[in-house]
């Protein structure tokens, strides 16, 4: 069964131009979090107490490794997509 044509405009509008501005969306709250998560770090490296310094410590190198491996992805997806445009024309 065919689509309708409606859904093909559709489509073809929703990756040429939405797609690229959802990735970037997600990049750009991808590298919120990272800048977050170092903020944190810094501040754990202020506190006095060791135990409150380890609960701060992992929780931040979490929201760093979690963040950077999503934008790495985000990235590499984006690089990816452009690539594919590029050879086709």
């Amino acid at each position: 069964m065919d689509e309708p044509d409606w859904a093909i405009k559709l489509k073809a509008f929703y990756y040429k131009y939405l797609w690229w501005a959802w990735q970037l969306i997600l990049a750009g709250i991808s590298g919120f979090f990272l800048f977050f998560g170092i903020e944190v770090l810094r501040f754990a490296y202020r506190l006095n107490d060791p135990f409150i310094f380890i609960i701060y410590f992992f929780a931040s190198n979490l929201i760093i490794l979690i963040s950077a491996v999503l934008l790495i992805g985000f990235f590499y997806r984006m690089l990816g997509v452009y690539r594919q445009i590029r050879k086709r024309e």
